[in-house]
């Protein structure tokens, strides 16, 4: 295991992205942000059945900067609760750590 996480959230399709992934990095909370493309999310909330259009966010960070990467996107996102996961890693390119670590 390392030091660097990954965090997953997801934001409607039609959010803007492009400041919301700048912030993240511009005030250190992420070494980097990827978006993906479009994907349907089908689950409950508030006792019914919703399906959304959504993108995936992958946020390369370490677990040092999780609480106030967590803070940060509670702050941006436009969801009363948004999707905030912390995958550990378990290895990876000792290169491309190095740099998660220092960005």
């Amino acid at each position: 295991m390392t030091d660097v996480v990954l965090v997953l959230t997801t934001v409607p399709v039609d959010f803007v992205l492009s400041g919301f992934a700048r912030t993240l990095v511009e005030q250190g909370h992420a070494a980097c942000v990827s978006v993906l493309g479009e994907v349907e999310s089908t689950y409950r909330w508030q006792g019914a059945i919703e399906a959304a259009r959504e993108r995936q966010v992958l946020i390369k960070t370490t677990a040092d900067r999780v609480a106030a990467l967590e803070a940060a996107i509670t702050a941006l996102h436009p969801y009363d609760v948004p999707e905030f996961l912390v995958l550990p890693t378990a290895g990876g390119s000792e290169a491309y750590l190095s740099w998660v670590r220092a960005t």
